[in-house]
């Protein structure tokens, strides 16, 4: 079977707000340039969904240009603001970077868990 090359994203971002964080469990909102509003999110799984049902619809490696977006309206009730980066994309793993937009701290990931995991431990301090 040949192997499929990485699909670049050409970093494509979306901002998640987190507002609440308990036991694991994540709530917020998602912004991102093909969603005409904010999307609800009640889980990370949903989030990881959402991200990848995104990134199909642009059809990678050439996506058509979209326009810029800034986290925003969230009105200081979110706990966390995060950009995620996804750079590239092969089968159901993910490269890319997290940007805590609150801290502006950065963080490399090379697979969703480990984006998973990186949220996990940002949110649970």
């Amino acid at each position: 079977m040949l192997r499929e090359r990485m699909i670049p994203c050409n970093g494509r971002e979306a901002y998640v707000t987190v507002t609440s964080y308990k036991n694991g469990t994540m709530t917020g909102y998602l912004q991102h340039p093909r969603l005409g509003e904010k999307k609800k999110l009640q889980s990370l799984s949903q989030m990881v969904l959402l991200l990848n049902d995104l990134m199909d619809l642009e059809n990678c490696p050439h996506p058509p240009p979209l326009p810029s977006i800034r986290p925003g309206g969230n009105g200081g009730k979110g706990i966390a603001v995060f950009c995620i980066q996804i750079l590239f994309r092969e089968h159901y793993t993910w490269q890319g970077k997290l940007v805590w937009q609150d801290e502006k701290q950065e963080f490399v990931f090379h697979s969703v868990i480990e984006l998973l995991q990186l949220l996990d431990e940002i949110l649970a301090e």
